[in-house]
């Protein structure tokens, strides 16, 4: 057995085993997500939630996830990357079991929130690790592989989160999570550097700022989330959104006034490729997020379909995705990632607007088609917009980057489910709500039938939002400039320790066209 190394150096010699430990818990995220849309149905009939609050099944973990991602961004970039990508492992792993073994839905929700504070962990770190471990010229490779991985989690969730569902319960779900993350532990404490020489000093936290920021994005999400029950002008959603507004506020005084700050705004002002590739991400996921929720919906409320049927449907997506999200990123290291992360949103909007056209009695063929060019789209988006963000920062803030960056998507995460669920939500009204799965077994077969042709309607407005917002991440991914890909390696992630230059994108993107 190899010995342990002794710094993160010495583990770069290691890299591909490092890219295949980070890549794991790539897997781990997405495959629950996947898997937990699939189940969402059966979860929801068997604790009698309504459909407003099994959104809250997923908006927790997602609204947890975005809360602690960029504190512990920062605190990883000074204590140790690959250490806190195992205690997030771990985090994970015990919600998961605790998921297994709730009693109701508030349990349920409560234990969705610690998988998030695992997942901010594994978010926050596993991005960072790749980019340090691997020399500019292979880095978009490697985060091709690894954004593989994602896809591949997203692959075999609907599937096996169906097979699951019918066979042991949707408590399965979660319960293989659990001596994955056992391994992946074991696994990764062998490769954990005795030194990873993470930063030359550890600064003094900014609790200020993480709590302002902490406190914007729950007051932004939450009414969001609940918008179709209290109202989108109810005095509980404006008066959440006000205080959002209050905190980002204050967020941004109390940063630039502090001499350590928690994110450096700066790289949004002046780093032009950041600020463009963070902001196309935060729309790419606000937009295509919520498909494979509301299509699981779709395909067994409206058309009747089982859950493991309806798995290996949504296959079609997450496969193209796992096909050709290494090829993307290989291509980026040669072309930048304007035209590939541009052209991407482009065609994930076209996949939207079939979703949308959609009948109700949609045939087979039509739904894998469609799913499919969402799938092709999100490949050619994701590998080279995140290595043009990871490549645009010094070595000293690739976690804050990776977690600014995770951040995005998943606040784009909770918006969609928030936004898109509320629309596909808004012709059902409170009582199609509380039956739509099946709840209060008093409906008739015809207020079924209603409940299902105001979902499908639903639905479509849901799904043309979403293409509407994947047009505007395109033009917004423009912005970056001509090039769009990474920077020299003494600007970017794994050139030299210490403070690098003030970050560019390669050649002229950052500055101008």
């Amino acid at each position: 057995m190899s010995p342990r190394p002794a710094t993160f150096d010495d583990l770069r010699r290691r890299r591909w085993e490092l890219l295949a430990l980070t890549s794991v818990g790539a897997f781990v995220n997405p495959f629950l997500g996947a898997v937990t849309s699939v189940a969402l149905p059966a979860i929801s009939a068997d604790l009698g939630l309504s459909f407003s609050t099994s959104m809250w099944v997923q908006a927790a973990y997602l609204i947890v996830m975005a809360v602690l991602l960029i504190p512990l961004g920062r605190l990883a970039d000074e204590r140790g990357r690959v250490l806190f990508y195992l205690l997030g492992m771990v985090v994970f792993a015990a919600g998961s079991l605790l998921c297994a073994v709730s009693p109701g839905g508030t349990w349920l929700i409560g234990a969705r929130g610690l998988q998030g504070a695992g997942a901010a962990l594994l978010g926050a770190t596993a991005v960072a690790i790749v980019t340090a471990a691997f020399p500019p010229q292979e880095r978009g490779r490697a985060l091709g592989i690894n954004v593989a991985a994602v896809y591949l989690g997203l692959s075999v969730g609907p599937p096996v989160g169906g097979v699951l569902t019918d066979a042991f319960g949707w408590q399965s779900i979660f319960l293989v999570n659990v001596p994955m993350g056992v391994a992946v532990v074991l696994w990764g404490w062998r490769l954990l550097p005795r030194d990873e020489g993470a930063a030359p000093r550890v600064s003094r936290p900014d609790v200020a700022g993480a709590a302002l920021l902490g406190g914007f994005l729950i007051c932004l999400l939450v009414p969001l989330t609940f918008a179709p029950q209290w109202g989108w002008v109810g005095a509980r959603s404006l008066a959440l959104l006000l205080l959002a507004v209050a905190f980002l506020v204050a967020f941004v005084l109390v940063e630039r006034r502090t001499s350590d700050p928690l994110v450096d705004l700066d790289l949004l002002v002046h780093n032009r490729l950041f600020a463009a590739a963070n902001t196309a991400a935060l729309l790419n996921y606000m937009a295509l997020f919520a498909i494979s929720m509301l299509t699981a919906v779709f395909l067994q409320v409206v058309q009747g379909r089982s859950a493991a049927l309806t798995g290996w449907i949504m296959l079609s997506q997450p496969l193209m995705q796992t096909a050709l999200a290494p090829v993307a990123g290989r291509l980026s290291d040669r072309v930048g990632s304007r035209v590939l992360a541009t052209g991407g949103m482009v065609l994930t909007a076209v996949g939207m607007l079939l979703l949308g056209a959609l009948p109700a009695d949609a045939g087979l063929p039509r739904l894998i088609a469609s799913l499919a060019v969402v799938g092709v789209g999100m490949a050619a988006f994701s590998a080279p917009n995140t290595s043009a963000v990871m490549g645009s920062v010094g070595r000293h803030q690739l976690s804050l980057a990776g977690a600014f960056l995770s951040t995005m998507r998943s606040a784009g995460m909770a918006l969609s489910v928030a936004v898109l669920g509320g629309i596909a939500a808004s012709r059902l009204g409170r009582v199609g709500g509380q039956v739509i799965f099946g709840n209060g077994a008093t409906g008739s077969a015809a207020q079924a039938a209603n409940v299902a042709a105001d979902f499908a309607q639903g639905y479509s407005y849901a799904m043309y939002t979403g293409a509407a917002l994947a047009a505007f991440g395109a033009l917004v991914s423009l912005t970056r400039g001509p090039h769009g890909g990474t920077v020299p390696e003494t600007h970017g992630g794994t050139g030299p320790a210490g403070p690098p230059a003030p970050a560019v994108a390669d050649d002229v993107s950052a500055s101008g066209d």
